[in-house]
Order: C-alpha cells, then sequence, then structure tokens
C-alpha cells in the first residue's frame, strides 16, 4: 500500500485501484490503452514551478499538454517551468511516471485543469508505476483543495 492510498482511505474517499504494466515512457496513453479507459479521463501529476520558489502540481488530462505560459498568467507570475525529474521526486517522495498528487514529500500547491471537473471519474497515479486509483473528480478539490484553472494548451 502507498502512503497516497493510506491518505485516500484515512479520509475515507471511495477510490478502486486500478493496475496496469508500467511501460517506460509511456505515459497515459499506454496506461488508458492496457486499461480500456479513455486517455482524457486519466489524469497526470506534473510538477512546475517559478525559480526560485517553491514548486507546485498541475493536474492534467493526459492526452493535453500544459500551457507553461497560461499556467504563469494564471498564478501571476512571470513564467513557471515543468521542475526537473530530480526535483519532482524529491519534493513529492514518488518516482517520476508514479507521482500521485496525495501524500506528497513536501504539501504543494495544487491546480487542477478546471475541464477535469466535468468528468464523472477519473483516474490518477496512486503514488508507484503501474498503479492508478480511480476516484471522483471532486476529490481533488475537496481533499487537496485543489484550484481550477483553464491551462491546457
Amino acid at each position: 500500500m502507498t502512503h497516497a492510498i493510506r491518505v485516500l482511505e484515512s479520509r475515507g474517499v471511495e477510490h478502486t485501484l486500478r493496475e496496469y504494466r508500467y511501460v517506460e515512457h509511456g505515459g497515459t496513453a499506454e496506461a488508458a490503452r492496457q486499461l480500456g479507459v479513455d486517455e482524457h479521463a486519466v489524469v497526470k501529476t506534473l510538477v512546475f514551478a517559478e525559480m526560485p520558489k517553491a514548486p507546485v502540481l498541475v493536474l492534467m488530462h493526459g492526452d493535453c499538454e500544459v500551457s507553461a505560459k497560461a499556467l504563469a498568467r494564471a498564478l501571476g507570475v512571470k513564467a513557471m517551468a515543468p521542475c526537473a525529474p530530480q526535483v519532482a521526486e524529491r519534493v513529492t517522495g514518488y518516482q517520476v511516471g508514479g507521482i500521485s498528487p496525495f501524500g506528497t514529500r513536501q504539501t504543494l500547491p495544487t491546480y487542477l485543469e478546471a475541464t477535469v471537473l466535468d468528468l464523472p471519474r477519473i483516474l490518477i497515479n496512486g503514488g508507484r508505476r503501474g498503479l492508478l486509483v480511480e476516484i471522483a473528480p471532486s476529490v481533488l478539490v475537496d481533499v487537496l483543495g485543489a484550484v481550477p484553472v483553464r491551462v491546457g494548451a
């Protein structure tokens, strides 16, 4: 059991574990293919930062990209960029490819592509490669305090 799953269970969040065979560089497309779901409902957890300020989490549809320029505008800062993998792993406590927004090592401000909230259910990383959890998207706001933004490219 991962720390992310412990967090969900401690909060009484209804969830379903969905395991798949992790493929290096397969991303959300590979997870969606193996699980037979729409990649749009697979939400990836990305770590961005305005250097040298603290990183933030961005939760985005698997089939979309984050516009760093739109993210910077939404946060009222000059520029944002994805963190290096070693930085993402250090601040979250999870390995890249298995980063969950739940139970991160550091509490990070979390931003959510607003359209994710329109989906009936989502799949998001459960804290290790090859493990997704199926949850209601409202959990991202209720448990994480995720702020909806429109930063998809």
